[in-house]
């Protein structure tokens, strides 16, 4: 009884040292990643921008109505709601609005036609230049016109329902902190499919309940903690930084070994930014350790070798005792 509690002593000893220096390191990560994205930028562009900031960067707007002669408040559409440290933190920080808007958006009132202005896409400005050839664009249109969204690009949908071109930072997919990808990713994806009034804007489709439409999937909340929406529905592409090949949900990875295998799926997606190598020490998929343990996927071949050896070591021994029982028997 003494030896098991020691045992046991031993083990909460070891896992409390262990969630101690993880759960440390991601905060320490946290904190690095909040340094990366300052609002230190000053855009050259910052005073022609402050005359759209003034009524876009928050909830409500005044204007001085020069044909009623009186000065008139409203209430911004939460839509339109574009916060300044949001822009000038995201990866299009160094742009002038009107470089994507038109010019006659300088214009207070705006004119009603603007309105229907043809949004740019990422490809019309990123498609075939240089400098961005290492996210393939080309290869990204090329898959997201084969998903199921692009299905839905008569109704509006397009870049911009997943990437909202004032926001979006494209480092945080860079970021050794998983957590804060996984969050980020899964909160794209949830942002319509969680949020029926969204999802209405581009779909006629019955409302859905994503808990119970996941409820196959066991230890569901830790799954949905720990690993994007996109690993089982996209298919896997290793030329491109993040698949958008949505597949239809009867296709959808529902087999458990394709993540708790040695040849793991994880690695092929989530963990990709961290590194492609296997580790010197014989672990297989062993970037997983950096940040969480994939039941399956965190093997090591020289401890694979050891228990075969020990393994067959037993199975002999057993067999060499069997055959002096049955010629000791035979002797009697």
């Amino acid at each position: 009884m003494k030896l098991f509690l020691f045992r046991l002593f031993i083990l909460s000893v070891i896992f409390n040292l262990f969630h101690l220096s993880s759960s440390g390191s991601t905060w320490i990560k946290g904190e690095n990643y909040k340094v990366q994205d300052t609002t230190l930028f000053v855009s050259k562009f910052d005073s022609l921008n402050n005359r759209c900031f003034k009524c876009h960067g928050q909830e409500r707007y005044e204007y001085i109505n020069e044909s009623l002669g009186k000065q008139v408040r409203g209430n911004m559409c939460s839509d339109r709601i574009i916060h300044k440290n949001d822009f000038y933190t995201s990866n299009h920080r160094s742009f002038s609005c009107t470089d994507c808007h038109s010019d006659e958006y300088a214009k207070f009132p705006h004119s009603g036609e603007l309105r229907m202005e043809q949004k740019y896409n990422c490809i019309d400005c990123h498609g075939g230049d240089v400098k961005f050839a290492k996210y393939h664009f080309e290869e990204i249109e090329a898959e997201y016109q084969k998903s199921t969204h692009f299905k839905m690009e008569d109704q509006g949908f397009s870049c911009w329902k997943c990437h909202n071109p004032h926001t979006y930072k494209i480092t945080v997919r860079n970021s050794t902190n998983l957590k804060t990808t996984i969050e980020y990713d899964n909160a794209i994806c949830l942002n319509c499919h969680s949020d029926y009034s969204r999802f209405q804007l581009v779909s006629d489709k019955a409302e859905m309940n994503i808990i119970q439409k996941h409820d196959w999937l066991p230890k569901q909340a830790s799954h949905f903690a720990n690993v994007r929406c996109i690993e089982c529905h996209t298919k896997i592409n290793n030329d491109i930084p993040v698949s958008h090949l949505i597949l239809p949900k009867d296709e959808a990875v529902r087999r458990c070994n394709e993540c708790h295998s040695k040849n793991s799926i994880l690695m092929a997606s989530l963990y990709k930014f961290e590194s492609k190598e296997q580790r010197r020490d014989g672990f297989f998929n062993g970037i997983i350790l950096n940040a969480s343990y994939v039941i399956g996927a965190n093997r090591n071949e020289y401890l694979n070798m050891l228990s075969l050896i020990i393994f067959v070591i037993v199975i002999g021994i057993i067999a060499v005792h069997i055959t002096f029982r049955i010629r000791n028997k035979h002797k009697k």
